[in-house]
């Protein structure tokens, strides 16, 4: 009983029941904090940047509580974790890492959330990023196009040091792209281009002029040429037909539904030109060959 007493009446148990109630507030006023947060925010990037925040606090606030009531006991850990320090680095080096990928995502502008990127061969939207996993919104694998896949997928924050980090959204949030248009030969040529070339500047003319501010501030920031961003139509004329590339720039989350629009569109006016112009294709019927009936006369 007088052992039990002298254990509760330790200064050191004491300051243990200190640390665990600040804990305790602390983790109540997060989770209040948080709901709070959630009724009131509308937007979703705003609930979740703040939320992140009020997260971020919190751990901080504890380990200033724990600093604070430990304060005279801290220099007698300083040899002990030096001696363990070495050892903690070694088992912990992918742990130690990751927490470094985070600190440089968020400092050295790697990506954010949002933005679409290649990480660890896995391609998506960052729709979180932890203390040590990054989480990604799959996008492509079995679905064809920049669809989601509905994988989640958590990568190592260390893998920014380790592979290649591609960024399709980051500062330059447009992607070039290109389509394919066969026209059969002895259409009217120049009527084909005028078709194509309206059409392009119809649906994807917007997306060239807001590209166009965006490069600028990209030359601002990096030792890049000025690219053009206005839509471009070149011919091939091969074997079989007239090959007309369109190339032109798109928002990186558009890709496949401004695909689809132009080619529909493109039909559309290839249609109402009463065979003036017309899309090639080439087709191969293949068919038994008929049974003979051979007879021979002596």
């Amino acid at each position: 009983m007088e052992f039990l007493q002298q254990l509760l009446f330790h200064p050191t148990t004491t300051r243990i029941i200190l640390v665990v109630v600040g804990l305790v507030i602390i983790g109540i006023t997060r989770r209040i904090i948080n709901k709070a947060i959630s009724s009131l925010a509308k937007e979703s990037e705003i609930k979740y940047r703040l939320q992140k925040l009020a997260t971020f606090l919190s751990y901080l606030t504890s380990i200033l509580v724990i600093a604070i009531v430990f304060s005279d006991k801290l220099g007698g850990l300083t040899v002990f974790l030096g001696v363990a320090g070495a050892g903690i680095a070694f088992a912990l080096q992918e742990v130690i890492a990751s927490f470094a990928g985070w600190f440089a995502i968020h400092f050295a502008g790697f990506f954010k959330t949002g933005d679409r990127v290649q990480l660890g061969g896995i391609k998506g939207d960052v729709i979180d990023i932890g203390i040590l996993r990054t989480t990604i919104m799959e996008v492509g694998e079995w679905v064809k196009g920049d669809l989601y896949s509905g994988r989640l997928v958590r990568i190592a924050n260390s893998f920014v040091f380790k592979e290649p980090v591609f960024n399709y959204s980051g500062d330059f949030p447009f992607l070039w792209d290109e389509i394919v248009v066969p026209i059969k030969y002895g259409s009217d040529r120049k009527l084909a281009r005028q078709i194509m070339e309206k059409v392009t500047m119809d649906l994807v003319g917007e997306y060239a002029r807001q590209a166009q501010e965006s490069w600028k501030e990209m030359t601002k920031h990096y030792l890049i040429e000025n690219a053009s961003v206005e839509p471009m139509i070149t011919l091939i004329a091969n074997d079989n037909w007239l090959e007309y590339t369109i190339r032109y720039v798109v928002n990186f989350k558009k890709r496949r539904g401004t695909k689809n629009e132009l080619f529909e569109k493109l039909m559309d006016e290839f249609d109402n030109t009463d065979n003036k112009v017309a899309m090639a294709s080439m087709t191969v019927h293949l068919v038994e060959t008929p049974t003979f009936d051979v007879r021979i006369k002596s």
